[in-house]
């Protein structure tokens, strides 16, 4: 079961097998995970420092959560409630969901989950599948709280939406005078975009939680100027403009572009791919997608790069040992022959996959992880914080990770995310063999060679220009001020070719222009232990008079950022419009430019779902 029961008492239900409905209060809440998020930008969290991982292999009896409860921000409102799952046919059926999801079942995973901050509050949840489980919704003081909980029997609907997400809140705006610093690490990972793609043309919105704008910029491509050869392996781009939506601001682009290495300059790769084979990847579009993707990669590898291959699900296999490509016939048929069955024993998989990649690692090439799962854990060491101590104690030996995330109705985002952040890696979600195209054969340098580690972004702004500021997004990129030069510290990695956007919104005083914000970056080399740092300050001439005369990139960028905040449903957005967002995106819109032409037609998909949502 989630966390343990005793954190939740004096719970009633009652149960009316004919309506299937649980009435669900609880007197009684433990709010020992519960952290609260600070609002004010000036108090920052740093990430905790790594720590050696438990090597132990054999997986043990019981289940644990793998995600710990998160707080919501103050500002946000209330999240809508979940979309009920279908009532299961027959009394029969019905009897065995409530057992299983009460008493839990043979290889599932179950319990209480808690979001929100206050006291108090209660919810309805509905119970519907053949064991797809008890998820309810509530007010619980300021903001909002949510009690879910999952309990998957042998025999459990794989349509139930047993989905794990973290809530991270939404940046408020931060006074000049009070904190005129603004220090994150750099995010490359896109799996929100592709997450939210797939919602939208199935014709759901993504879950509020689902919505990353870093994650939805960092998905498309914009015409920064790569740095010069004898330069650093990045570059710097700023540029503002008025704001199209709230008169009075203004919106400043922070553009980081990676250094593009050829073909040629590549290291050799070492791959261990890390396979989840358990009975909740059976469908089409996770395990034989999975397969599929890992061909493309395959395929795009050369001589002198190497792949080993471990599954996981109710054990742990090592179906491969480090193969040469020489050998890409047995690689291929090795995939081939992958089947989905049993629970789930993600950690112990990821030990054995460490084990084996450990064979290559010589320090002269590049040694990677490829994960690809649903990002359920329901056997072993399945605590969130277990299986992320695993992956911290490898990143140290030079050893890191990519996620690659399948699926729906179980699919766990937050650890996938976690997996690659703590592995120093890069998070993908794919819901299609464009997708997968995309991230192992048109981005593949970027997607298997880091030219940066550790790099961090501040902004300092001069409170002689600008009143008041907000980063929007990268809420849990967030860096400590005081953290931007310490060294020992983890942050984001830049892989080859990479770029990283991120936007501001600004409030300025009259005659601001030059020198308004300066961009710091500091960045490790890929085997270094001590970073260097640049500093990149705004020039005058990056200020547009209006929003139409901004470049194309930074008005598309705009769109983007738009999109995400109605999706989110940020309360800075609560007067924005999607047709605004829709007119922007299109006017910054390349005839031929397929991945633009694209959101454009999702901007179309949401736009009935978001009136939906407010006319309710």
């Amino acid at each position: 079961m989630r966390r343990n029961l005793k954190a939740v008492t004096g719970v009633v239900c009652a149960l009316a097998l004919s309506g299937v409905v649980f009435s669900c209060r609880s007197s009684d809440v433990d709010t020992t995970n519960l952290a609260p998020r600070d609002a004010h930008a000036g108090q920052k969290a740093s990430k905790a420092p790594p720590s050696q991982a438990d090597t132990a292999l054999a997986p043990a009896a019981g289940t644990t959560s793998p995600d710990a409860p998160a707080p919501v921000a103050a500002l946000e409102k209330p999240a809508p409630a979940p979309s009920a799952v279908p009532p299961p046919s027959g009394n029969s059926a019905r009897l065995r969901s409530a057992m299983g999801n009460m008493f839990g079942a043979a290889h599932g995973q179950g319990g209480l989950g808690v979001k929100g901050s206050g006291s108090g509050g209660g919810g309805v949840a509905i119970l519907g599948g053949k064991s797809s489980g008890i998820a309810g919704i509530g007010t619980m003081g300021r903001g909002s709280g949510r009690l879910a909980g999952s309990s998957r029997g042998p025999d459990s609907d794989a349509t139930s939406n047993q989905e794990g997400y973290r809530d991270h809140g939404v940046n408020p705006f931060v006074a000049t005078e009070k904190d005129r610093l603004s220090t994150f690490a750099a995010d490359v990972d896109t799996a929100s975009y592709t997450l939210a793609r797939r919602k939208l043309k199935e014709g759901t919105l993504p879950p509020r939680e689902a919505v990353r704008v870093e994650e939805m910029l960092n998905y498309f491509r914009y015409t920064y100027p790569a740095p010069a050869p004898d330069e650093d392996p990045f570059a710097v781009h700023l540029d503002a403009a008025p704001s199209p939506f709230t008169p009075g601001r203004h919106l400043l682009r922070v553009g980081v572009q990676g250094k593009r290495l050829s073909v040629s300059e590549r290291k050799p790769a070492h791959l261990t791919f890390l396979v989840d084979v358990s009975g909740s990847m059976q469908s089409p579009d996770r395990l034989p997608l999975a397969k599929r993707a890992l061909r493309m990669l395959v395929d795009q590898l050369r001589d002198g790069d190497t792949v080993a291959l471990v599954t996981y699900a109710s054990a742990v296999r090592r179906v491969l040992p480090p193969t040469g490509m020489e050998h890409k016939a047995r690689i291929h048929a090795a995939l081939e022959d992958l089947t989905a069955g049993g629970s789930t024993a993600m950690g112990s998989g990821i030990q054995l996959a460490y084990q084996e990649a450990m064979k290559t690692l010589d320090g002269e090439s590049v040694s990677r992880v490829v994960i690809l799962s649903d990002g359920d854990a329901n056997v072993g060491s399945t605590s969130h914080e277990e299986i992320l101590k695993t992956i911290r104690g490898h990143v140290k030996e030079g050893i890191t990770v990519t996620t690659v995330g399948f699926g729906m109705g179980n699919y766990q985002d937050t650890m996938m995310e976690q997996l690659a952040d703590q592995g120093n890696g890069n998070h993908h979600y794919v819901d299609s063999l464009m997708a997968a195209r995309r991230i192992f054969v048109e981005q593949l340098g970027g997607t298997l060679e880091v030219i940066a580690k550790d790099v961090k972004l501040q902004v300092e702004f001069d409170p002689k220009q600008v009143s008041r500021y907000r980063l929007v997004g990268y809420e849990n990129r967030d860096i400590a001020d005081e953290d931007f030069r310490n060294d020992r510290v983890d942050a984001g990695e830049l892989g080859s070719g990479h770029s990283v956007t991120a936007l501001y919104e600004l409030e300025l005083m009259p005659g601001a222009g030059e020198g308004l914000a300066t961009v710091r970056v500091r960045a490790k080399r890929p085997r270094g232990e001590s970073a260097s740092e640049r500093a990149f300050p705004f020039p005058a001439s990056a200020l547009s008079p209006t929003f139409k005369q901004a470049p194309s990139d930074l008005r598309f960028a705009t769109a983007v950022m738009g999109a995400a905040e109605l999706l989110r449903r940020s309360p800075h957005a609560e007067k924005w419009s999607l047709d605004q967002v829709r007119e922007i995106a299109r006017s910054a819109t390349p005839s031929g430019n397929e991945e633009r032409e694209e959101f454009l037609a999702l901007l179309g998909e949401a736009h009935h779902l978001l009136r939906d949502v407010a006319a309710r």
